[in-house]
């Protein structure tokens, strides 16, 4: 199944180019479900139908779903309550019933990531269009599965985990207790969640719709997205410059001046972006979806790569390439902790675990060009294979 994740700054549009995307790849014969975390029911008013809690079939080969965080948040508090009984009851605390309970913060964007997982799991379609919040919710989010499998090994390593049969031993000769069964039950179940997760947006598939109108504060917005995107190796599918003006609206006055900031705009995307216009209205419905004309999905989307140099250069060392484009010099913070490296541009951070041929290296310098950064390591003549 192909993932198209739909990512744009707030006002964008992106959850209209979403269902129009979907309606889209419905129409050409495409088995498609469209995905939205949205709070209120954009999705369902863009393509002219309720949505919310279980999917629903828009057309034959179209189906929405707007997953219920309540719900989800709720039954997970419950199993939770049910595993800590033990602990909850030396405590003397008092359970929470489940209908007093309201989703924190963030449930909505977590129960996406678990939608998104079980779509992919169940492969009943052939593509899954995910309407993901605003930029910078989007990329926490697209951060979060990987961010939280390294706590979770860092908090309980997998060769603890694996001691299980030894806990009751090591808790007598230790004098303290050792974690419960059901915490160790609960971190492989998180893990297996997660990974699943993980796995989708690693997909060579899964790729990006990057939705922005066009102007400066579009142009700063996907510069921003692109970098961000790259940093997390997700390849841009297409960057859709929504809400064009015609040219015939260019004719003096505020509104010719937003004319010629959408001109510029496009000028600088030129090659890249797809143009969608305004309808001079909030598209509402199938008929106004498909006078959107928004463009195909792009099934040859080149994935990023983060390479590294398969043989030694001149000097003897090797090149790990990055793709970073739009990072600035000045921007950029690098940080060898161990096996990993601590990676930030702008303000995005990623640790990412060292390809097992540089951990026997050590940090020779890093450049910025062209938009790719580029680490050089040198071979640690004490754990680098000898004659190579």
């Amino acid at each position: 199944m192909r993932t198209i994740l739909i990512i744009g700054p707030g006002g964008s549009g992106r959850t209209t180019v979403a269902a129009a995307t979907a309606l889209d790849a419905a129409r050409a014969g495409i088995r498609t479900l469209v995905l939205s975390a949205d709070r209120g029911d954009s999705l369902g008013a863009a393509l002219g139908v309720a949505t919310g809690g279980e999917p629903v079939r828009v057309l034959s080969h179209l189906t929405a779903w707007r997953p219920d965080a309540t719900t989800g948040f709720r039954d997970d508090l419950a199993g939770f309550q049910d595993r800590a009984s033990t602990v909850l009851d030396l405590l003397g605390a008092a359970r929470l019933d489940t209908e007093e309970v309201t989703p924190l913060p963030g449930a909505e964007e977590l129960t996406l990531l678990r939608a998104l997982r079980d779509a992919a799991l169940a492969e009943a379609h052939d593509l899954l269009v995910v309407d993901l919040p605003p930029t910078a919710q989007a990329l926490a989010l697209l951060a979060l599965p990987e961010e939280l499998r390294r706590y979770l090994r860092r908090l309980l390593p997998p060769e603890r985990q694996a001691a299980r049969a030894l806990r009751p031993v090591l808790g007598r000769l230790a004098g303290v207790p050792m974690p419960a069964e059901w915490l160790y039950e609960t971190t492989g179940r998180w893990d297996m969640e997660l990974a699943a997760v993980e796995a989708v947006l690693a997909d060579r598939r899964t790729a990006v719709r990057l939705v922005a109108e066009p102007g400066p504060a579009g142009a700063d917005a996907v510069r921003d997205a692109r970098l961000g995107l790259a940093l997390r190796a997700l390849p841009v599918e297409s960057l859709v410059a929504n809400r064009v003006l015609p040219e015939a609206a260019a004719d003096g006055g505020w509104l010719g001046r937003l004319v010629g900031q959408q001109r510029k705009a496009l000028g600088e995307w030129e090659g890249t972006a797809r143009t969608v216009a305004h309808l001079g209205h909030d598209p509402r419905g199938a008929d106004d979806l498909t006078a959107l004309a928004v463009p195909p999905v792009n099934t040859a989307a080149s994935p990023v790569e983060w390479a590294v140099a398969d043989r030694l250069a001149e000097d003897g060392v090797l090149v790990w390439h990055i793709p970073l484009p739009g990072a600035l010099r000045d921007e950029l913070d690098l940080i060898r902790r161990g096996d990993e490296l601590v990676l930030a541009a702008g303000p995005f951070r990623r640790i990412v675990p060292l390809p097992s041929a540089l951990r026997r290296c050590t940090v020779d310098g890093a450049a910025l060009r062209d938009g790719e950064l580029r680490i050089r390591f040198a071979p640690d003549p004490g754990l680098w294979p000898q004659g190579r």
